[in-house]
């Protein structure tokens, strides 16, 4: 049995319940932790809302956060009804996950490792907690970086970023494995854009904090 961190992208997030599922009857204890992007720009355009990136992340104003906490409570629901019982939905800034203000982009955070109770509890009574990408302030988070922060933050063995890509592509074939070195080498030369930049940046983090990444079908290791 192995204590496991799925991070389900907006775009495949309630369409790879199965995946969750098929490892939680494995006998893995499984967290799962959820995006929203293309669903908070969609409504923040319907509302007339300036949809804005700054090096890759959504600047946040207050009335981005609430389309943002809106967007993820529906993600959320859906995520925890097409798992079943098991599940339990939690917001990541009710059950205390932790980010230090990141400067110029508004109410967004940098997430650090922690360790919420109320994710061991669920954990521990053998359910699946699905988190949602807030963290205490409240301050938006980027999923990646959640999931990385608080894999290792609760000591997972594994976290999966599952994603509409089957995983990091040079010369447009798949990476079977890449190691942490060769990864920040790609990130500083800029050979890679979209996407894929903030999960392997994650990946990063986790392989570093001693849990094993999967981006799809590459494994990214120390």
């Amino acid at each position: 049995m192995a204590l496991v961190v799925v991070k389900l992208g907006g775009r495949v997030a309630e369409g790879a319940t199965a995946r969750v599922t098929a490892l939680a009857d494995a006998g893995d204890e499984v967290c799962v932790v959820h995006g929203a992007g293309p669903q908070i720009s969609l409504e923040m355009e319907r509302l007339g809302l300036e949809v804005r990136f700054v090096r890759g992340r959504r600047y946040t104003t207050p009335e981005t956060l609430e389309v943002v906490r809106t967007s993820l409570g529906a993600i959320n629901r859906a995520l925890v009804a097409g798992l079943g019982p098991r599940a339990v939905g939690l917001m990541g800034d009710e059950i205390g996950l932790e980010a230090t203000l990141s400067p110029g982009l508004g109410l967004v955070g940098d997430p650090v490792p922690s360790r919420p109770a109320a994710v061991i509890d669920a954990l521990a009574a053998g359910r699946i907690p699905v988190v949602a990408p807030l963290a205490r302030g409240p301050l938006n988070v980027n999923a990646d970086e959640a999931a990385a922060a608080l894999a290792v933050g609760i000591g997972a063995e594994r976290i999966y970023f599952v994603t509409d890509v089957p995983g990091l592509l040079l010369d447009g074939e798949v990476v079977g494995s890449i190691g942490v070195a060769e990864a920040e080498r790609l990130l500083a030369a800029g050979l890679l854009e979209g996407g894929i930049v903030p999960k392997l940046e994650a990946a990063i983090v986790a392989a570093r904090g001693g849990v094993r990444a999967a981006i799809g079908e590459t494994e990214v290791h120390p």
